[in-house]
């Protein structure tokens, strides 16, 4: 039997596309933006989906009549992180005090306050753990707030974890909140081996800039000639930036400056860096493919991943489909704003169960 579940800061649903196929039943959801709102439907066309702000009192008494009605037990909560995230522009805990997304989590207090869950899921980057928020007069960790209001009524088990830990050929670490009643039981997923860059996308042609191949999904964009040169001579698990003769210019010639990990070509030996919403851009960080030595000493692929490979590296489905109207840099954000869907999965679902151990 399917327990009842609602979604918040859902986004347009990437993180959940191996949970509605289980025995969740989604029934409501809410999104502020209407474009992801918009795509999220498109997923999952049988789930309700309440578009607009969660701290508007008419949204808020929506949601919680449905789930209501529906009787819904279990939340997954995956705020904006925006404002935490270490390639964000928040790096201190001051920055973090005046940007209004890192207090969207008290809302889903309204939601645990007001229902009777059994199950919570609330899903962040790991800083998020770290930071210190305004409550009662102080200023507290968000464990110590959770463990406050609730650990009379709930298990409270936080752990950061890592995608590549659990069937994702991807290093992505996230800040894992499972609170859940305290008769029953929701274990943690088992450890597996990593999963290689080479195993995980290591069968699929070389592109250059510009080409397409058969496969779908699995082209590669055009960029400058002579930052394709210099990512041509540019080593896996290098950078080009640090290249004395090859380095990435502009059109004018000039010597383009940047940090040590942009202009980064990745290893077939390891798991993908973590997926950016910048994964489009081979300036941004660790976004270059690995590449293949040549016979004249230069490297193929002088790229970032295919959305293919994006797909594969992130345990998505690459025969998934998406709104007629949605570009690749749309895509690559959604990507880079969710939680892998493998690693949701074995969360909610650990040693491969159908439902939550009751």
């Amino acid at each position: 039997m399917k327990i009842k579940g609602m979604s918040m800061f859902s986004s347009a649903g990437i993180g959940e596309l191996n949970l509605h196929s289980k025995n969740i039943d989604f029934v409501v959801a809410n999104e502020l933006l209407e474009k992801r709102a918009k795509t999220y439907s498109f997923f999952y066309p049988n789930t309700t989906m309440i578009q607009g702000d969660i701290r508007n009192s008419k949204i808020k008494e929506q949601l919680l009549n449905i789930c209501k009605n529906e009787k819904v037990s279990f939340l997954l909560a995956t705020p904006p992180c925006q404002g935490l995230s270490s390639v964000g522009k928040n790096k201190k805990q001051e920055h973090f005090f005046k940007d209004d997304r890192n207090y969207l989590i008290f809302e889903v207090f309204y939601f645990v306050d007001n229902l009777d869950l059994d199950y919570i899921l609330i899903e962040n980057v790991p800083r998020f753990l770290e930071m210190y928020f305004p409550y009662e007069d102080k200023f507290e960790k968000l464990e110590s707030i959770l463990n406050e209001r609730y650990s009379k009524k709930y298990n409270i088990d936080i752990r950061v974890i890592n995608a590549k830990d659990y069937g994702v050929a991807q290093s992505r670490p996230r800040a894992i909140i499972k609170m859940y009643k305290k008769a029953l039981t929701w274990d943690w997923p088992e450890e597996i081996k990593e999963i290689s860059l080479f195993e995980s996308i290591g069968h699929l042609p070389p592109l250059e800039p510009g080409e397409k191949s058969i496969y779908k999904w699995h082209y590669a964009k055009k960029i400058r000639p002579q930052i394709a040169e210099a990512l041509r001579h540019t080593k896996p698990g290098t950078s080009a930036i640090s290249n004395l003769v090859y380095f990435p210019r502009k059109e004018n010639g000039e010597r383009i400056r940047g940090f040590h990990n942009t202009y980064k070509r990745m290893v077939w030996e390891e798991p993908a860096p973590a997926r950016t919403t910048y994964s489009g851009s081979v300036s941004s960080h660790n976004n270059v493919h690995p590449g293949r030595l040549r016979s004249d000493g230069t490297y193929s692929d002088p790229r970032v991943l295919s959305l293919l490979e994006t797909f594969l590296v992130s345990s998505i489905n690459p025969s998934i489909e998406f709104p007629r109207n949605a570009s690749e840099t749309y895509i690559r954000t959604l990507i880079g704003e969710a939680i892998p869907p493998k690693l949701l999965e074995e969360i909610c679902f650990p040693h491969g169960g159908k439902n939550f151990a009751r």
